[in-house]
């Protein structure tokens, strides 16, 4: 491979991307993870790397409303606003579904929380009133190390009951 050829494959371009309601122009190449942006250009590092596979959902934010793997979301595939655990609610409260894994005790270790609470919220936005089956179903697309399912499940419950789709 070429000199040429291989720093062809490092081209940045910029990007104007849209996160937690502010625009951001980063200079990075293409094929680049978001999450690589939250974390290290933006510093928004309540977004966790997990896997860098999207199937522990540590990483999930919110692509237009859905939830979705970051490690998985290159730069140049991003067409929609970002919401990232950071965003939820102001520093002053809580959004619902944090204060339900709180009220639950739904955090252990609380790596995949973040990651939790984002596709609860996308969840219950899209459909306030969830069954437990939905609730297992949507779920259990992610990993937790500390086996806190049960509460994880009975979080999201109490967060459906108390009308979190309102944010």
């Amino acid at each position: 491979m070429g000199t040429d050829q291989y720093r062809s494959n490092f081209v940045a371009n910029e990007f104007k991307i849209q996160v937690n309601g502010q625009e951001h122009r980063v200079v990075t190449r293409p094929g680049r993870p978001l999450l690589d942006v939250l974390r290290e250009d933006l510093g928004l590092t309540g977004t966790k790397y997990g896997c860098g596979e999207g199937a522990c959902g540590a990483c999930t934010v919110l692509v237009g409303g859905v939830p979705t793997r970051s490690c998985q979301l290159t730069m140049d595939s991003i067409d929609s606003e970002i919401e990232t655990i950071e965003g939820l609610a102001p520093e002053s409260e809580l959004h619902p579904v944090q204060q339900a894994f709180i009220d639950q005790g739904a955090m252990q270790c609380g790596y995949c929380v973040p990651g939790q609470i984002m596709t609860a919220v996308g969840l219950l936005r899209e459909k306030p009133q969830v069954s437990r089956d939905e609730i297992v179903t949507t779920m259990s697309e992610h990993i937790c190390r500390c086996c806190n399912y049960s509460r994880i499940r009975a979080a999201v419950e109490q967060a459906s009951q108390s009308g979190a789709k309102s944010r």
